[in-house]
């Protein structure tokens, strides 16, 4: 079954940025891409500001008709009621977010989110239209334990029981050994979990999904060793931390087409 995936490459702020500095930066990007001569068909764009951002990059991107999606970083279980400071899948989708960034390894870490609270926040988020960014991971102790793929494999089976067949997901992979280490995975490394995770969506989602789900690789990515993810056929894409908040870093990682080659 033939598919095109068209690569996604997103960039997760974390706590960083103002709704001023968010305009900044979204500017700075766009400007930085369109001189470059990018073309925003050939790999889709997704910034994920902290919740109090999110008004100001959809109005500058809608106004300014900025070839950008926008993605929150979390989403709460509940539709409405008394759940102080927690965010509703239906205000997300007011805003015109595309994608929510579900199960990331420091919600996992700080917010004890397990893997139950996830499935139904994947499950929250596809009810009200939104794309469920799916985290999975495994820390250094987890791998020396279970090796390669297991835990990671494990949490994505729970995430997406009960999906529709037709459910659009994504799926990262951050290795939590790598993040913020300057340490990515190898390639190798990556395109083995990755096509270890696209058969755990065929096998709970459907195989069609299996073929169609883009998974990302997240971990220490930079502008210098993106390109040989993107070379792995299970590979689809990025979800980057720290490099995202530098436009010119960011907009090179964007470009590995063109910088490097592929």
């Amino acid at each position: 079954m033939a598919v095109t995936r068209t690569p996604l490459i997103a960039g997760n702020w974390k706590m960083n940025l103002d709704h001023l500095q968010t305009v900044a930066l979204v500017q700075k990007l766009h400007w930085t891409l369109r001189d470059a001569g990018h073309e925003s068909d050939s790999v889709e764009v997704a910034v994920f500001p902290p919740f109090t951002d999110l008004r100001t990059a959809q109005t500058l991107i809608d106004a300014d008709k900025i070839p950008f999606a926008l993605g929150a970083q979390d989403i709460s279980t509940h539709d409405s009621g008394a759940y102080t400071g927690e965010v509703s899948g239906t205000f997300l989708a007011k805003l015109d977010c595309r994608y929510v960034i579900i199960g990331h390894s420091e919600r996992r870490e700080y917010h004890a989110e397990t893997d139950e609270v996830v499935a139904a926040k994947v499950q929250a988020a596809v009810k009200h239209g939104l794309v469920p960014v799916v985290c999975v991971g495994e820390t250094a102790e987890d791998l020396e334990k279970f090796g390669a793929s297991a835990v990671p494999a494990g949490q994505l089976e729970i995430a997406l029981a009960g999906l529709p067949a037709d459910a659009d997901v994504v799926v990262a992979y951050e290795p939590v050994w790598a993040i913020g280490s300057g340490q990515a995975a190898t390639p190798a490394q990556a395109q083995e979990v990755c096509a270890k995770l696209r058969e755990v969506v065929a096998r709970v989602v459907g195989e069609e999904a299996g073929v169609r789900t883009r998974v990302l690789y997240g971990g220490s990515v930079k502008s210098a060793n993106i390109a040989s993810f993107m070379r792995e056929p299970d590979v689809d894409g990025a979800l980057v931390g720290g490099a995202s908040l530098v436009a010119d870093e960011f907009a090179a990682i964007i470009r590995y087409q063109k910088h490097v080659g592929v």
